[in-house]
C-alpha cells in the first residue's frame, strides 16, 4: 500500500469517526436542559388552591391554580438567572397568600440556610420570607430570616436565632416575637392560630416551648434532662405530642477561643467539628484506600434531604425516642408510645391525624412504611398501613386529617416499579393502599387538595422531564397542568427511554440499573458508567424529580445523542430497595460499581477500549475509586465534586475534576487535595474546572451549561473521538 492510499484511508476514517460524533449529535446542551424543572408542591387546607415553583433557564418563579380546570398562572416575576431559590412555598389556610422564602441553598449538609452567590455579586443578597396575594399582586418583604410557619393571618419564622412574626398581608413589617438562649425549630402555629409551638435545642438539651403574644412569658412543655423535638399539635389544640430522647452529654472545656463567628452572627465551630470547615469526620487524602469511597460517600458527599432537592428516604436512626403526650390544662407529659431500641427505628414523617390518630414513617420492618397509632388506648401496638416490599415517601396527610397521600416504588409491575414512582393514598387508622397512579410514568411529590378533590403532583417520563399535573380521586383523570411550559423545541422524542438493567454483585446482591442506548446506532460503540450522588438516592426509569439529578440526567441524554451507551447502577447505600441494603457491610457500595462496570463491558455492542465513568458528590467519590482502582477497566472519568483519599499509583486513566467553591456538601478543599496529589505526582493526565461562587447544587442555569459541556467534551476526545 502506498504513503498516498493510506494518508486517504486514515483521512477518511477521521471523517467517518467526525461525522459519526456530528450526526449521532441530534440536539444541544442548551436545548436538552431548557426544561421547566418544577418544585415544592403544595395545596392550601381548604378549597381547591395549589402553588409550586418552577425554574426556567435559572429563573424562579412561583405558579398558582384552582379547581377545576387548575389553569396554570404566573404569580411572580422574577426575571434574573442569580442562583436563589424559592422554598418553603405554603399557601394560608383561608387561600388568600402565598407565602415562600427567596434565597439561600437549602440542600447542604451544612449551612443550610446560609447566603448563597453564585451570581458572584459584590453585595451579598439576603435570605428573605415574603408573601403574595394568591389572587396577584406585589410581593411584599417580610422580613429577613427563614423556615416560615403559616397561620391563616400570621406567619412566624426564625433569623439570626431569634423567632420574628409579621401578618401574612405583609400590611405591617415583621417584629422580633423570641429573643431566648437556644436555637430554635419545628415551628408550628396551633389549630386556632394564636399559640406557637416551637422546638428549643440548649446543646446538650432541649424543650418544647410555647409562645402565646409579647406580653406572656415562654412556657417550657415538662422540661427535663432530655432532648425534646418535634412539637405537634392534637386538632382540638388541647394537647402536644412531641419525641423525646437523651440528652447529649458535651465535654466541659474551660479553654477560650474558637471558630470566630458565622454568617449570621452565631459562633462558628472550628474546621473538623459538624458544620465547621470540612464535614465533621470527613475522609482526608492521608487515610489510605481501605474503605475510601465509603468513607467518602457517608461523610463528605451525602446529601441533605428537603423538597425536591433532598427528598427521598435517607434513614436516620440513632438515639432512642419516645412520644410523649403533653396535656396543656395541666402541664404534665406522659410517654405515649416508645420504639424498640434499635437501629431500624425511628420516627418520621410524624402526625397527628384525627383526636384519635397519629401516624408515623418507620423502618421497623425493613422498609421505610407508615404506621398508626391509637392516643385512645393506653401502650397502643401501632397498626401497619402500607405492607409490602417497597418505600414511603413524600408523605402528606389530607386536610379532613382521615388520608395519607404519598410516593412509592410499588405498582402492578413489580419488577419494573420498583425502579418507578407512584402515588397511593392511605386511611390514616386501618391498612388498605389505593392505587392513584399506574403505569410507565413516574409521579411524585402528592398534594391532595383541601377539599379532598384532586391530587396535585408532578409527572415525568423516560424522555420527558417533570411537568405538574393533577388527578382526580373521583375519575382518575389525568391533566399535564403544566405541559404548556415545556419548550416547543425541547426534543422528547430524540430522548433514549432507559431500559431495567439487574445483575449480581459478586456477593451475590441483586443490584438495579438503567441503561441508555443511543438511537439506531450499530456495531461497538463506546460506553459509560453513571455513578449517582447521596449516596441515599435510587435512579429510576425516567427523568429524576431531584433537580441535582436532572441535570445529570440531562447529561446522560446528551452523551447518549453524542453516540455512547450509558448505565446508571444503584449500588448499596441507596433507598428503594430496603434497610439491608441501604446498610450493607463497609466498601460493598464499590463492589457494585465496580460490577455494573463489568456487566457494561460484558455487552457485545461495547467497546471495551472506550469505556469511561462519571458522576457527582458520593458517585464522584466512586467514580474516583473507579479510576484509581480499576484503570484498566475504566479508560477515562470525570469526578464532580467527588472527595478521595484513594492512592495514585495505578491511577492511570484521564481524569476531569470540576468543583464549585462554595460547596456545602463537598468542600472545596477536598478537590484541592485531590487536584494537588495528582499535580505533585504528575499522573494521571488531568484536567480541571473551578466554578467560583457557587455550590453543590449549580444554582445558576448558565453553570448548568458550563459544566454539563465542558465533562460532555472531555468524554468525546477521551473516548468518543479515540482512535
Amino acid at each position: 500500500m502506498t504513503k498516498t492510499i493510506r494518508l486517504y484511508l486514515l483521512a477518511v476514517s477521521a471523517l467517518f469517526l467526525n461525522s459519526f460524533a456530528s450526526s449521532a449529535q441530534s440536539f444541544s446542551m442548551a436545548e436538552v436542559t431548557n426544561y421547566p424543572f418544577p418544585r415544592d408542591m403544595t395545596s392550601a387546607a381548604t378549597g381547591s388552591k395549589i402553588a409550586y415553583s418552577v425554574e426556567e433557564q435559572g429563573r424562579r418563579n412561583i405558579y398558582v391554580a384552582s379547581g377545576p380546570d387548575f389553569k396554570i398562572r404566573k404569580l411572580t416575576n422574577y426575571t434574573k438567572d442569580d442562583g436563589q431559590e424559592l422554598t418553603s412555598i405554603t399557601i394560608t389556610n383561608d387561600g388568600k397568600y402565598v407565602v415562600y422564602v427567596r434565597g439561600g441553598e437549602h440542600s447542604g449538609n451544612y449551612d443550610r440556610s446560609r447566603v448563597v452567590n453564585p451570581e458572584n455579586d459584590p453585595i451579598l443578597p439576603k435570605i428573605q420570607v415574603w408573601s403574595v396575594p394568591f389572587a396577584g399582586g406585589i410581593p411584599k418583604l417580610l422580613g429577613d430570616g427563614d423556615y416560615p410557619a403559616i397561620s391563616n393571618h400570621r406567619v412566624a419564622w426564625t433569623n439570626d436565632g431569634q423567632v420574628w412574626i409579621a401578618p401574612s398581608s405583609g400590611v405591617t413589617p415583621g417584629k422580633l416575637a423570641i429573643n431566648i438562649l437556644g436555637t430554635y425549630s419545628g415551628l408550628q402555629w396551633s389549630p386556632d392560630g394564636t399559640k406557637l409551638a416551637f422546638a428549643c435545642n440548649r446543646t446538650d438539651h432541649g424543650y418544647i416551648g410555647i409562645y402565646t403574644n409579647e406580653h406572656t412569658p415562654v412556657s417550657w412543655v415538662d422540661p427535663q434532662f432530655a432532648m425534646d423535638r418535634s412539637p405537634n399539635w392534637s386538632p382540638d389544640g388541647k394537647k402536644i405530642v412531641f419525641t423525646r430522647s437523651p440528652a447529649n452529654p458535651v465535654a466541659q472545656t474551660n479553654t477560650g477561643g474558637g471558630g470566630g463567628r458565622g454568617a449570621n452572627g452565631a459562633a462558628a465551630p472550628a474546621v473538623g467539628a459538624p458544620g465547621g470547615g470540612r464535614p465533621a469526620g470527613a475522609a482526608t487524602p492521608n487515610g489510605g484506600a481501605v474503605g475510601a469511597a465509603n468513607a467518602a460517600v457517608t461523610a463528605g458527599a451525602a446529601q441533605i434531604q428537603g423538597g425536591n432537592r433532598g427528598g427521598g428516604g435517607g434513614f436516620r436512626g440513632g438515639r432512642q425516642q419516645t412520644l410523649y403526650i403533653a396535656d396543656l390544662a395541666t402541664g404534665k407529659a406522659e410517654p405515649f408510645y416508645k420504639l424498640p431500641q434499635g437501629q431500624r427505628n425511628s420516627f418520621e414523617e410524624f402526625h397527628w391525624a384525627t383526636n384519635g390518630t397519629m401516624t408515623f414513617m418507620s423502618y421497623v420492618d425493613g422498609w421505610p412504611h407508615l404506621y398508626s397509632l391509637s392516643t385512645l388506648t393506653p401502650n397502643p401496638t401501632p397498626v401497619l398501613l402500607t405492607p409490602g416490599d417497597f418505600e414511603v415517601e413524600q408523605v402528606q396527610l389530607s386536610g379532613d386529617g382521615k388520608w395519607l397521600v404519598f410516593s412509592t416504588n410499588t405498582g402492578p409491575d413489580k419488577q419494573n416499579d420498583m425502579d418507578r414512582r407512584h402515588i397511593f393514598r392511605v386511611a390514616v387508622d386501618k391498612p388498605g393502599m389505593e392505587e392513584i397512579t399506574s403505569g410507565d410514568e413516574l409521579e411524585t411529590y402528592p398534594a391532595i387538595t383541601g377539599d379532598g378533590k384532586t391530587i396535585a403532583y408532578f409527572s415525568a417520563t423516560g424522555q420527558r422531564p417533570l411537568v405538574a399535573a393533577t388527578i382526580s380521586l373521583a375519575t382518575h383523570k389525568t391533566n399535564l397542568i403544566g405541559l404548556k411550559l415545556l419548550a416547543a423545541n425541547f426534543p422528547v422524542k430524540q430522548m433514549a427511554a432507559p431500559k431495567q438493567v439487574i445483575y449480581k454483585s459478586p456477593d451475590g446482591t441483586t443490584v438495579h440499573a438503567q441503561l441508555f442506548v443511543p438511537a439506531n446506532s450499530t456495531g461497538k460503540k463506546p460506553a459509560l458508567l453513571y455513578i449517582h450522588g447521596g449516596p441515599q438516592r435510587q435512579m429510576l426509569l425516567g427523568w429524576h424529580h431531584m433537580d441535582y439529578y436532572s441535570i445529570d440526567y440531562a447529561l446522560t441524554e446528551y452523551l447518549v445523542s453524542m453516540g455512547f451507551e450509558v448505565l446508571s447502577v444503584n449500588y448499596r447505600q441507596g433507598i428503594g430497595y430496603g434497610y439491608d441494603f441501604q446498610r450493607p457491610p463497609a466498601g460493598s457500595n464499590y463492589i457494585d460499581v465496580r460490577a455494573g462496570g463489568a456487566w457494561l463491558a460484558a455487552q457485545p455492542d461495547v467497546d471495551t477500549s472506550r469505556l469511561g465513568v462519571f458522576g457527582g458528590s458520593a458517585g464522584g467519590a466512586l467514580a474516583a475509586s473507579a479510576l484509581a482502582r480499576d484503570s484498566k477497566l475504566f479508560k477515562a472519568g470525570v469526578i464532580i465534586h467527588g472527595d478521595s483519599p484513594e492512592p495514585l499509583d495505578n491511577w492511570t486513566s484521564p481524569t476531569m475534576i470540576i468543583h464549585g467553591d462554595d460547596d456545602r456538601n463537598v468542600a472545596f478543599d477536598a478537590g484541592v487535595s485531590l487536584v494537588s496529589r495528582i499535580t505533585q505526582k504528575g499522573k494521571p493526565y488531568l484536567e480541571t474546572m473551578v466554578i467560583p461562587g457557587d455550590s453543590h447544587h449549580w444554582m445558576k442555569y448558565s453553570d448548568i451549561i458550563k459544566v454539563n459541556t465542558t465533562a460532555a467534551e472531555f468524554l468525546k476526545k477521551q473516548l468518543l473521538l479515540k482512535k
